[in-house]
């Protein structure tokens, strides 16, 4: 009994616990994409709640037509808080701009129109007073003189001042002879003129006569000016285009360097273009610097008895 006891075989029962379902652990997964997700939508509301029109509005336009607002700008790229639809191509301004309309654009085609006769014009004078300069033999011999620039304001003539050679008496507004040829000259070439004109007188920086109290070097540019005025229309340029006709003084030297220099001694005759008229009529022209003669833009230094 005993030897078949120990003989019985021993039975192990091993139990195997089920794995996990088909679908395993993949739950948790899509659980934190769905989280990650409304995260994302609940920090878009927040932002879309958080922008101006103008900036909503902006944003928009660029997908729809990136070129277009960022090559020309225009309605809806611009940042705005008004109801009305924005416009630019700046997003940091606050109030952003109208919508361009059609009068603005055929005002804007018409300048650049007017812009490109001036031009035109400008330079057909140019040519003209050029060719004028170069054909007579006296006028020729002063040609170093006679400075003929395009500017933005228009056509600019200045006739300046030599040592050796000087447009005025001294201290005087009395035309040399040579002066006289140069500016009959230039009227004959401005009769026909369709813009206006603006004439300035210069002088150099060395005081003059009796100091601030007298007559100055205001009165003396201002004198010049008028001579030279009467000269180009005794010439044949017509007066109802004079713009204006000022003394500079020394306010507006040509050689900022050598404010004593003959070269800043100087008549200054501009033909100008539309807008640099219309800026020059407008009431905002009455402020432009040096155009006032003020005292207080005279030098402190002793009073010089003889004037260039």
């Amino acid at each position: 009994m005993a030897t078949e006891k120990k003989l019985q075989p021993i039975i192990v029962k091993r139990i195997k616990k089920g794995g996990h379902a088909v679908h395993g652990g993949a739950w948790k997964i899509a659980y934190a994409d769905f989280m990650t997700a409304m995260m994302a939508f609940f920090l878009l509301m927040w932002l879309l709640g958080s922008t101006a029109q103008g900036q909503l509005q902006g944003i928009a336009d660029y997908f729809n037509s990136p070129l277009k607002v960022a090559m020309a700008g225009g309605d809806g790229a611009g940042n705005s808080t008004s109801i009305l639809p924005g416009g630019g191509n700046d997003l940091a301004k606050v109030h952003g701009q109208v919508k361009r309309s059609d009068a603005q654009d055929k005002t804007e085609l018409a300048k650049a129109q007017q812009a490109q006769q001036d031009a035109q014009r400008i330079k057909s004078l140019r040519a003209k007073i050029d060719a004028i300069i170069t054909q007579n033999a006296r006028l020729n011999e002063y040609k170093s003189q006679i400075r003929i620039d395009v500017t933005p304001d228009g056509l600019q003539i200045q006739i300046v001042d030599d040592q050796n050679r000087p447009m005025f008496d001294s201290g005087s507004a009395l035309v040399k002879p040579y002066m006289r040829d140069i500016l009959q000259a230039i009227g004959s070439s401005l009769a026909d003129v369709e813009s206006r004109i603006s004439l300035a007188g210069h002088t150099d920086a060395v005081p003059y006569g009796a100091g601030q109290r007298g007559y100055s070097n205001w009165e003396l540019s201002a004198d010049r000016a008028n001579a030279s005025r009467r000269e180009l229309v005794s010439a044949g340029m017509p007066d109802n285009k004079l713009a204006r006709v000022v003394g500079l003084a020394s306010s507006d030297l040509l050689q900022p360097d050598d404010p004593r220099a003959p070269a800043n001694r100087r008549i200054t005759i501009t033909v100008l273009t539309r807008e640099a008229e219309e800026r020059l009529l407008s009431k905002s022209a009455l402020t432009l610097p040096g155009v006032s003669p003020s005292n207080e833009k005279q030098e402190n230094t002793p009073a010089s008895s003889a004037k260039p």
